[in-house]
């Protein structure tokens, strides 16, 4: 019988973070992904280096593909060093990227890496989200939802 997974993703080390996301995006749903990385991309993970600020992830015949997320060059590496900006792909389950793909075909919505991270067991992972873009009406309303939930849980907690 298989595991149950956690509602949180065991994140130990975090090694990118895309926080502009959250604000540009409404975020549906998220889903845990492995990422298929050569020696030296690991090696410059675990130094802290990486960026998906400008990253996406597409689906291609049956395949989830991370595009345009720099893992800069390792620094001790040899000729064989890896590209900076190469397309990487990412491991899901078929029935995940299905869904993904159905989503993203239909209802027009994008998948954008909210995170890399290092889990327990020394894997990196990565966390997507399925989400759809904000207009700049949408993200001046977040904001003001997001400043009157703040302001409220400080006179909740001044009060009581």
């Amino acid at each position: 019988m298989a595991r149950p997974r956690h509602p949180e993703f065991d994140k130990v080390k975090t090694v990118a973070e895309n926080r502009r996301a959250r604000y540009d995006y409404a975020i549906e749903s998220t889903v845990e992904a492995g990422i298929m990385l050569t020696g030296t991309e690991v090696k410059s993970l675990r130094f802290g280096e990486g960026s998906i600020a400008e990253s996406y992830a597409e689906v291609k015949n049956d395949t989830v593909w991370l595009v345009n997320s720099t893992i800069p060059e390792f620094s001790h590496g040899n000729r064989e060093n890896h590209e900076p900006k190469r397309p990487r792909k990412l491991l899901l389950h078929e029935r995940e990227i299905t869904k993904l793909y159905n989503a993203v075909s239909r209802k027009g919505m994008t998948l954008v890496p909210l995170s890399i991270y290092f889990n327990s067991r020394g894997r990196a992972k990565i966390e997507l989200a399925l989400a759809k873009g904000r207009q700049h009406q949408d993200k001046r309303e977040y904001e003001k939802e997001k400043d009157w939930k703040r302001d409220a849980a400080r006179i909740l907690r001044d009060k009581g």
